[in-house]
């Protein structure tokens, strides 16, 4: 089955990489953009006996090793 986890910073927690892409943005004269916060994507196939079994191995990926859970957090998708 396939899934997608996306992982974001926390609220609060500083982003200069989004700060480049919203400055960047604007001196491109991309009007309107307020602020920009980056993330990540993963796009992942699973093997499970269910929807279940898929988001428990992913969220058990996502916290050993996909995210840094003290700045990010983190959602899995299963299509």
């Amino acid at each position: 089955m396939k899934a997608r986890v996306i992982v974001t910073l926390k609220g609060g927690v500083l982003d200069p990489q989004g700060k480049a892409i919203e400055g960047a943005l604007k001196s491109l004269g991309v009007d309107g953009v307020a602020s920009v916060r980056q993330g990540k994507v993963f796009d992942i196939e699973i093997e499970a006996a269910d929807r279940e079994a898929a988001q428990h191995r992913l969220s058990a990926a996502c916290e050993k090793l996909l995210t840094n859970t003290i700045v990010e957090n983190y959602s899995v998708e299963i299509a």
